[in-house]
């Protein structure tokens, strides 16, 4: 609506406002001026928030696979649990792996025995060289012999630590913890054969990430008015962010924003922005989409009014301002974010000023009002903004 719309219906309401004043003068002993609630422009700190579109996704995810081959022989969760790192899930047939264990443990012996004996010889020569009664050659040999016999040793040592962990790995343990699905394999199944097969996978659930996406052209609006001072930043790097289910509810858990992506998405032309969600319920669950409402800027005295006091005429937004002399006024106004049950007045008004809530029927532009302060009933708890 352009001004001249404005003040010509501005001046009509003026006329209707001239003939209730008439009409008043006439009535016998004359009518006190009509009351009507107003409130007195005050600014405040205001967070600005937006509801984005989001998805949740587990904050640790770990795929369980069999690290050695051979037939399953017991399942020991249940699907479904919350299991802690290192509990027992499978069992593998662990005999083939003590077997093994079993004949590295004797190579080892053997080994370790060749080494005493051939040390023994070894220093039973060194003297004996020394008189010439044995040749140089024989010694060195010797020497030979016992440096084999530990690196022997030391092999066996090797392939017996190899079939302690392969034994080990007969027993497959949570390497998280967290919440356990379904069993992807059953007893009986031979797994490990040539690739290491998947078992099961958990998932830690007690806190979840939200990867959000908000417009490019959004953030860097945001981002701009950071810069021209305008707005400042919501908090150091802990923003705050609610989660808004499908009903509307509010997840009464609030998480924190963790960081905003840098490269803008050329599919969709927007960001990515990831936040961490507490979930000690386990109420969310990952792959849900949600609604998130982030905290990413605060304005500072910032001018408000109660959404009822502003009056939208097609593209346009008014307020009914009484003046010191408690007359009525109408004021053309910028409010384009509301903030729960207020807008923000962006431009038309300033500290001080008297705003009409409510007795508009009585507050015609002109008409002498007798202001009396506005008691609210029930503030909204939604801090969400939207924009006009």
């Amino acid at each position: 609506m352009s001004i001249a719309a404005i003040v010509l219906a501005a001046a009509a309401l003026a006329g209707c406002g001239d003939q209730i004043r008439s009409a008043q003068a006439q009535a016998p002993g004359g009518m006190p001026p009509p009351e009507v609630a107003v409130v007195t422009v005050a600014p405040e700190r205001v967070a600005l928030t937006n509801e984005l579109p989001g998805r949740l996704e587990a904050t640790r995810v770990a795929e369980v696979r069999a690290r050695v081959a051979g037939i399953v022989t017991k399942r020991v969760f249940r699907e479904g649990d919350e299991v802690k790192a290192n509990d027992v899930l499978f069992r593998i047939d662990p005999a083939p792996f003590q077997a093994a264990a079993n004949s590295a443990q004797a190579v080892l012996a053997k080994a370790e025995a060749n080494l005493a004996q051939t040390t023994q010889k070894a220093q039973r020569y060194k003297p004996l060289v020394e008189t010439n009664a044995i040749s140089k050659q024989e010694y060195d040999d010797a020497l030979t012999a016992q440096k084999q016999a530990a690196a022997d040793v030391a092999s066996a040592k090797a392939a017996l630590d190899t079939a302690r962990l392969n034994l080990g790995y007969a027993t497959v343990n949570a390497p998280i913890s967290g919440r356990i699905g379904r069993a992807l394999v059953t007893e009986g199944a031979l797994v490990g054969q040539g690739a290491a097969t998947p078992l099961a996978t958990i998932q830690q659930l007690d806190t979840l990430y939200v990867n959000i996406t908000q417009p490019a052209a959004e953030a860097l609006k945001l981002q701009r008015a950071m810069r021209e001072g305008k707005l400042q930043k919501a908090g150091k790097d802990e923003a705050k962010v609610s989660i808004v289910m499908e009903d509307g509810t509010v997840y009464p858990h609030a998480g924190k924003l963790l960081f905003s992506d840098q490269t803008v998405d050329p599919g969709t032309g927007a960001i990515t922005l990831r936040a961490l969600v507490p979930n000690p319920e386990r109420f969310l669950l990952p792959g849900m989409y949600v609604r998130a409402r982030v905290e990413q800027a605060v304005q500072e005295n910032a001018i408000t009014v109660p959404q009822q006091a502003v009056q939208r005429q097609a593209d346009a937004a008014i307020v009914m301002v009484v003046g010191p002399d408690n007359k009525v006024a109408p004021r053309p106004v910028k409010a384009e974010t509301a903030v729960g049950d207020k807008w923000v007045v962006s431009e038309g008004l300033k500290a001080g000023e008297r705003i009409v809530v409510e007795g508009f029927q009585k507050a015609a532009p002109g008409a002498v009002v007798n202001a009396v302060p506005w008691k609210q009933v029930a503030a909204k708890p939604s801090t969400t903004p939207t924009h006009q």
